[in-house]
């Protein structure tokens, strides 16, 4: 009975996303870089927007890491950025921005028994008002008190009535209007839906790594790459990747090996590639980061992720219970993407400082003697822990999937295309 009342819930909220989403302009789904593209990245890029003009959305998912936090100092500690208050900091480390524009409205799918969709690691980016998550999502840090801390929408508003990029604002929009509240409600929807375009450009999302290559040729050849695994691996050989890396591909489908892509799915995307996600949430049984000020001055913290949000939004204790401790499954998409040596951080609060960390702790948690996880109840056993992999094998899932990097990034930080 819960689930079926679950499943007309998210249908009534799909619907009612449908009737109140603020309709896009046209422009927001042609190529090239569009209009509302082009100010969806000026606004992505205006360090105006923040209380001190310090801060701007790529200072926490900077381009040349993949979207996600380019300080190697902060990754290497507590992995948590500071806001445009510079003492005050969040509780996770910046998820990417980048290949999450497939993300459904938050959902509970009653086949498989998983919500499925929203944005941020608790996936309280819902979508159930705007009908896009992600256009919510790029709403949150302005007003959040820990991140660009503006404090409320009109003065969001006013900043960006005075910015270089206005008449941009009024080209795309047809007016930029702060008089009123339903005015500056309006604008404030339509800075979101313009970072969502941005967030959704081939600027963002270019499918050119190595691997969407691979991908190419041996679509070209009649092969399936998803039938891919260790008895069957050396027919993928010459399609562009080293045979390492097709070695790692091997054991990264493999169900019974790696099982990566029981999360991390082949499934294509509206652009014909894998978005190496499933959109679901999962409690993979990582550690505390002690070095995550939310710890330091919180010993008892327990990052309560989708469980958290849920029993926010007002559920049952029996639905929000089993989803406690449980982060959105993120897109492997430039997961080792960064400058040089500059240490990444991985996990929803930057425990592990390498994708070889994370990787030897998917292989060996339940038998290598690793920290205690942080919400023990609901670690998902089933998928790893105990994989029994060698280390040559958990070398060559790194080499696969640092062959995801996209090839170039063209962020720039200058605002000087606005005009």
């Amino acid at each position: 009975m819960l689930k079926k009342v679950m499943l007309i819930s998210g249908i009534l909220i799909g619907v009612l996303a449908l009737v109140f989403a603020v309709t896009l302009p046209a422009e927001a789904t042609t190529d090239p870089m569009t209009k509302i593209e082009r100010l969806g990245k000026m606004l992505f890029l205006d360090k105006q927007l923040s209380l001190n003009n310090n801060q701007s959305c790529a200072t926490c998912h900077a381009a040349e890491f993949g979207f996600t936090g380019p300080k190697g100092k902060i990754n290497e500690h507590g992995a948590v950025y500071p806001g445009s208050d510079p003492t005050k900091f969040g509780d996770r480390k910046p998820p990417t921005s980048a290949y999450g524009g497939e993300s459904p409205l938050l959902y509970y799918n009653v086949d498989d028994e998983v919500w499925m969709g929203g944005m941020f690691w608790d996936g309280r980016a819902t979508g159930w008002t705007l009908g896009d998550p992600l256009a919510e999502q790029a709403k949150g840090p302005f007003l959040n008190p820990l991140e660009q801390t503006i404090p409320d929408a009109e003065t969001l508003c006013w900043k960006v009535f005075k910015s270089n990029y206005a008449k941009l604002f009024r080209q795309v929009w047809g007016v930029l209007d702060c008089s009123t509240p339903e005015a500056i409600a309006d604008v404030y929807d339509q800075i979101g839906f313009s970072i969502s375009a941005y967030e959704k450009s081939y600027e963002v999302n270019p499918f050119n790594s190595k691997f969407d290559g691979f991908w190419d040729n041996a679509k070209l050849a009649g092969m399936d790459v998803t039938l891919i695994d260790e008895d069957n691996f050396a027919d993928y050989f010459d399609l562009g990747l080293s045979e390492d890396e097709v070695f790692g591909l091997a054991i990264f489908n493999d169900e019974d090996k790696g099982k990566c892509a029981l999360c991390h799915t082949f499934d294509e995307g509206a652009a014909g590639y894998p978005l190496f996600t499933d959109f679901t949430y999962d409690n993979l049984g990582v550690p505390k980061n002690l070095e995550n000020p939310v710890y330091m001055n919180n010993p008892g913290f327990i990052d309560p992720g989708l469980g958290g949000f849920l029993e926010a939004a007002g559920y049952p204790e029996e639905v929000y219970s089993i989803e406690w401790g449980k982060v959105k499954v993120p897109t492997l998409r430039n997961v080792d993407q960064r400058e040089g040596d500059t240490i990444k951080a991985y996990g929803h609060n930057g425990f592990f400082k390498s994708l070889y960390d994370i990787v030897h702790f998917y292989n060996t948690r339940d038998v290598e003697p690793w920290p205690e996880p942080e919400y023990a109840e609901t670690v998902n056993h089933d998928e790893l822990g105990d994989l029994g992999l060698t280390e040559y094998e958990e070398n060559a899932l790194v080499l696969f999937m640092q062959t995801l990097t996209d090839s170039t990034q063209t962020v720039t930080s200058a605002l000087s295309t606005s005009k």
